[in-house]
């Protein structure tokens, strides 16, 4: 029957949409551009004019202060070696780089996982729509990604995003929802306005949950480093994605290590500020 049923042409539909997009929206994209790219700057900046020595002591305070002894231990001999490897730039602009994408992504995901916890309409329009985010291929996110804001480290941030965002929706969403509707009732009963009710009760009830929301797109988004650094993205992705393209196994392992010991380092941290109380070591 293929000789009698036209293929629809949603390739073409797609490419008629971007191009509408990018000649009308075209000063929106470059606003978008100027100020991602300035938040990375910025987190840069910071990080590679402060000593290594100096941010190394501060994790691992952080990691002593919310972790355990053991943890802080760890942290050291964790960023020490990517110091004496050499990696320590390259990981600082990693660190940016997924820090802007968290940011964005909790900064537009909380409010969006709120608005789905009032509105079950909401939350199945919303639904699919997530599911359409975490399940498309993150190499299919860089090609909008580059007509749209072109090579370097802002296209990787927005595929970042739009790959790492869901989970933050998802807890926040949960997490509201799972609250006692006892509380709730209790709160409403003593005229809690919603902020009230949202701020008071809710949200800090669901901090763990939300917490692990944003743990979960943090992780995301560094996952798609590598993947970033095919478009001209900064960090060790570049270093891993050069090592596979001229065979050298040796200095991808090692900025493999780098990354991983920063994921690890992240991971304990955003943990961390979902738990309550800490049990020192």
């Amino acid at each position: 029957m293929g000789h009698f049923l036209t293929k629809i042409p949603l390739d073409k539909w797609i490419e008629a949409v971007v191009d509408f997009l990018e000649h009308n929206l075209g000063w929106l994209f470059d606003g978008i551009t100027t100020a991602i790219g300035g938040i990375v700057d910025g987190f840069s900046f910071i990080f590679n004019g402060i000593p290594a020595w100096l941010i190394m002591i501060a994790f691992v305070l952080i990691a002593w202060r919310k972790l355990n002894i053991t943890a802080a231990i760890l942290t050291f001999v964790g960023l020490f070696l990517i110091d004496n490897l050499g990696y320590w730039v390259n990981t600082m602009e990693t660190l940016a780089l997924v820090l802007t994408a968290s940011l964005i992504s909790v900064v537009i995901g909380i409010p969006v996982g709120i608005w789905c916890s009032r509105n079950d309409t909401v939350q199945r329009i919303v639904t699919p729509l997530l599911d359409f985010m975490q399940t498309m291929p993150a190499f299919v996110y860089l090609i909008p990604a580059i007509f749209f804001f072109g090579l370097g480290k802002v296209p990787g941030v927005i595929a970042s995003v739009i790959f790492a965002m869901p989970p933050t929706i998802r807890f926040t969403n949960l997490g509201i929802r799972q609250v006692p509707k006892e509380l709730v009732e209790a709160a409403n009963a003593f005229g809690s306005t919603a902020s009230q009710k949202l701020y008071k009760v809710q949200l800090p009830i669901a901090k763990p949950t939300i917490m692990a929301g944003i743990n979960q797109s943090m992780m995301l988004a560094l996952s798609m480093v590598v993947i970033a650094s095919m478009i001209g993205a900064k960090g060790l992705g570049a270093d891993v994605y050069r090592a596979v393209t001229q065979i050298q196994i040796g200095t991808g392992f090692e900025a493999g290590i780098a990354i991983v010991i920063l994921a690890i380092i992240l991971d304990r941290f955003t943990q961390s500020m979902g738990k309550k109380k800490r049990k020192h070591a």
